[in-house]
């Protein structure tokens, strides 16, 4: 079958949910027997989200082949089968490059290089080139319809629909229809005004998908197609729901499948649905309870933390249990010590991160639940402070540190990576992506993934300095995971504890709600049976 493109658009305001809904689009059609890929395209400048603080973007997402990329790329991996590389995300920044790059070698023969057609040609060939291989590809353009920055992505596809013909391309728009208390009704102007928008620059769409907080009626159906010139049953009710992993289950009870299996003329079977319904089941009906608390330094924004708070979940979903985050603070443990909701939870995770704010109160979380026997994950830079608090108080090394934050420490037990020395640049630098590690036989880490031999995708600088790995050995530490080469430490824990365990790369980016991470569903496991002790 010939390649099929969704675009999917979004228009009255930003976050309404582009990335869940494509990814959820994606489920239905993979469900129905088709192979899919997805594709972000983002309009800033900035090359990738690697050098964005998480504050402003969000979470870095980073695929098997290094790419740091925008955080949709998770969502697209968690609800799909489908394998992202770097062709699956781009940026204005990145299309402006290649095209002054092919200017400066001449390969525009001296010509004056343009928006239309050259930097729209580029876009479109990113497009087809993420696209080979599968039976669907969808689009999510980033931005809202309106933003000046994101015009020549919708330019592109209102071409990319003329080359490719009506019957290949679907091109559906996410709109807001708000409620408004004060009328007692529903409000489809929005919706109106922003599919005008996306017409007066040539693209009509065939589904809107509008997101709202309750159930449109039918009448409201036909009044939106009415305006916006699409059939009524293109009229997609996209409610709000209290779990994502809802959402393909719900798009599939408004036919939102069936409708653009019908525009891209399509023929599929009804769509097998089971396991969405068994995880669903799982999350509605949990046998138990279990708390997490995440000490991080980004809680402000909780899309800091995207991957990692879904893997926990997904860590509950293999347990049947429901488990609820608490977010801490790092900087505030800093300054006023432990917290009292510290004593109340059943786990404690402390995700990466970059840079020395905050790092001293994440020391001291890790030292409370190594002390108090609290199950501990650690994850990047949370394994590594794990190493520097281990060094501190069970090593004897007073003063350990890492040289990213002190540089002329006594005891430097986190150093630079040595290919990092001499690296000024920032952006796309660090180790990055899919590298190999064996486990030692008999480790908590070793029982946890049943085999010897692991592929994990990783994103950071430093590493266990290697000076100091007899030292630390000597007093208990495990160093349980190294490079096949046994040069770098990927994982450690503490023997004789319920359940400690630092890792070196980012499980989280692998986790699934149908197959969850199994480092994830062994600490929720661990803090379960912490939760089941205290109760006895």
């Amino acid at each position: 079958m010939r390649t099929k493109f969704i675009f999917v658009t979004g228009g009255v305001l930003s976050s309404l949910g582009k990335g869940l809904a494509s990814a959820s689009l994606g489920a239905l059609l993979e469900a129905r027997g088709l192979s899919i890929t997805l594709v972000k395209m983002d309009p800033y400048i900035n090359v990738d989200p690697g050098t964005m603080n998480p504050l402003q973007h969000g979470e870095v997402f980073v695929t098997d082949d290094g790419a740091e990329t925008d955080l949709d790329l998770g969502h697209y991996e968690r609800y799909t089968r489908a394998r992202l590389s770097v062709r699956n995300n781009f940026t204005t920044g990145q299309v402006y490059d290649s095209v002054i790059s092919k200017e400066r070698r001449g390969d525009y023969l001296g010509g004056t290089v343009q928006v239309i057609p050259h930097i729209t040609d580029e876009i479109k060939r990113r497009i087809r080139e993420a696209a080979q291989g599968v039976d669907v590809t969808i689009i999510e353009v980033g931005g809202t319809v309106g933003d000046i920055e994101s015009l020549p992505f919708l330019e592109a596809i209102r071409q990319f629909r003329v080359e490719e013909g009506r019957k290949n391309v679907c091109f559906l728009h996410l709109t807001l229809v708000p409620y408004i208390a004060t009328a007692g009704e529903v409000k489809t102007k929005p919706t109106q005004h922003s599919v005008n928008e996306l017409r007066r620059i040539g693209i009509q769409p065939d589904i809107l998908l509008c997101r709202t907080d309750r159930t449109l009626t039918a009448d409201i159906k036909r009044k939106i197609a009415l305006f916006c010139n699409v059939d009524a049953d293109a009229v997609i009710t996209a409610k709000d729901v209290g779990n994502i992993y809802e959402v393909p289950v719900n798009y599939r009870e408004e036919g939102l499948d069936d409708k653009v299996v019908e525009v891209l003329d399509i023929w599929t079977g009804r769509p097998k649905l089971d396991e969405w319904t068994r995880i669903l089941d799982v999350m509605r009906h949990p046998r138990e309870t279990v708390r997490i608390a995440i000490v991080g330094k980004y809680v402000d924004l909780i899309e800091s933390y995207k991957s990692l708070s879904e893997a926990l979940i997904h860590g509950g979903i293999g347990n049947q249990c429901k488990v609820e985050l608490e977010y801490l603070d790092s900087e505030e443990i800093e300054t006023d010590g432990v917290p009292e909701v510290l004593g109340q939870v059943d786990g404690i995770l402390v995700p990466g991160g970059f840079g020395q704010r905050g790092t001293e109160g994440k020391i001291r979380a890790i030292q409370y639940a190594r002390e108090n026997n609290v199950p501990f994950f650690g994850i990047c830079l949370g394994m590594q402070l794990a190493v520097v608090e281990f060094a501190r108080h069970l090593a004897g090394l007073d003063g350990a540190n890492s040289t990213e934050f002190a540089e002329h420490c006594r005891y430097p037990v986190i150093d630079l990576m040595p290919d990092q020395v001499g690296v000024t640049a920032k952006g796309g630098t660090m180790r990055l992506g899919a590298y190999p590690c064996r486990l030692q036989e008999g480790t908590v880490a070793h029982q946890a993934y049943g085999s010897k031999e692991i592929s994990e995708r990783h994103r950071h600088r430093y590493e266990v300095n290697n000076a100091h790995r007899e030292a630390l050995q000597e007093k208990g530490l495990v160093l349980s995971g190294l490079s096949p080469d046994g040069k770098l430490v990927e994982m450690v824990e503490i023997p004789g504890h319920p359940w400690f365990v630092g890792c070196q790369f980012h499980p989280e980016f692998k986790s699934k709600p149908m197959d969850p991470h199994p480092l994830f569903q062994a600490f929720i496991a661990a803090s379960l049976e912490r939760k089941r002790g205290a109760a006895a």
